[in-house]
């Protein structure tokens, strides 16, 4: 793991290339080094039905949610956190300068015990 789940408002799809979104945050939690490869999921989700602030239909969101097997220490997943949100915000630059946009991301951890899991994909992954 993780799992990077992105939300983001229907209104900036013709705004933001969304699955090029989701390549640029699979590298950047690559970069951090606490994520094992095989494990990296990135998917983002289109969100139709929205209300923001002051019910505009000009306002927009980017919500990212980072959620990881727990055990990692705190100052690894805070430069994670800061890492990732950095590449979010490189790769958004341009829209975030030109439209009024929500951008946030909350990285949390999932209980072990709580949480079987199954892959064979490091089967077919090789680690760099």
């Amino acid at each position: 793991m993780p799992h990077f789940s992105i939300e983001y408002s229907a209104n900036l799809e013709d705004h933001v290339e969304i699955a090029a979104f989701c390549e640029h945050l699979r590298k950047a939690g690559i970069e951090t080094g606490i994520f094992p490869l095989a494990g990296i999921r990135v998917r983002a989700v289109r969100c139709d039905h929205f209300a923001i602030a002051d019910g505009s239909l000009e306002h927009g969101f980017i919500d990212i949610s980072v959620r990881l097997r727990g055990g990692r220490p705190l100052d690894a997943r805070k430069a994670a956190t800061a890492h990732v949100f950095a590449a979010a915000e490189e790769f958004l630059a341009d829209v975030i300068a030109t439209r009024s946009i929500a951008l946030s991301l909350e990285m949390r951890d999932i209980d072990p015990e709580l949480s079987p899991k199954l892959s064979t994909i490091r089967k077919y992954v090789k680690e760099t």
